[in-house]
């Protein structure tokens, strides 16, 4: 441990920032990480037991994705079908809303990663020419052995500013890395979203909205039975004294 401590304290001032560029860095890679092996891995359950009940009970499907409501997937499904009898419009607009919504939450970090990718390489660029500048300010050659000696020591600082340089493009290099990996699942996921949306539209059209099905019907309130119950009543009752009438 000391040793990479004392690596650090070589490069100068300058390595402070560039080992917090690298902290946030690993943060970052962590969280994203978390995040999209959670999505993953139940993404594709989620998508098939929604659309699965949809053509059969849209109530139960929306409380099943109601029940996934902490992945993006659930709740970009759980959108439309928290809706009370949609028009295809309707219900199409609720899924590209949900979606641009996710898709933003999704884009979490890529900011932070690209202002490292940007800067780290600069800093270590900074640091270089710093302790280059330290290195001549303090080299004193002079004739005999003390000219060997200070280009000895010349030649160590110039080193030693260097590793400023070095760590900068680590830190940049792994930061692109994570950024690349990112961005290409978040391009996998969209068309994974519209390809989920779509088949859930289509299911609505075809077996509720053009079939002409009440995908949410009206339960009978208890108030309709006794005013069904009131209004028989009479009717009975003024039909027992003219049947007694005739006989």
């Amino acid at each position: 441990m000391s040793t990479v401590f004392d690596f650090l304290a070589k490069g100068g001032p300058v390595m402070v920032p560039i080992v917090g560029a690298s902290v946030f860095t690993v943060a970052c890679a962590l969280e994203r990480a978390t995040f999209w092996t959670n999505l993953l891995k139940r993404e594709e359950r989620v998508v098939a037991d929604v659309l699965d009940m949809s053509r059969r009970d849209l109530s139960e499907a929306a409380a099943i994705a109601a029940r996934d409501r902490d992945l993006p997937i659930g709740r970009f499904l759980l959108a439309p079908l928290s809706l009370k009898n949609p028009s295809p419009e309707t219900f199409r607009l609720a899924l590209e809303n949900a979606g641009d919504k996710e898709f933003v939450k999704m884009r979490k970090g890529d900011k932070l990663l690209e202002t490292v990718v940007a800067v780290a390489p600069l800093l270590g660029l900074l640091g270089t020419v710093t302790g280059l500048i330290n290195t001549f300010e303090n080299l004193n050659i002079g004739a005999g052995g003390e000219g060997a000696a200070g280009a000895t020591e010349a030649a160590g600082g110039i080193g030693e500013a260097l590793i400023t340089t070095a760590a900068g493009m680590v830190v940049a290099i792994i930061a692109l890395l994570v950024l690349r990996i990112m961005v290409t699942l978040q391009a996998q996921q969209m068309d994974y979203f519209s390809e989920a949306g779509n088949e859930l539209e289509l299911i609505y059209r075809e077996y509720w909205h053009e079939a002409g099905r009440n995908p949410y019907p009206t339960p009978v309130k208890p108030a309709d039975l006794s005013v069904t119950e009131t209004a028989a009543a009479p009717a009975s009752a003024t039909s027992t004294p003219s049947t007694r009438q005739i006989f």
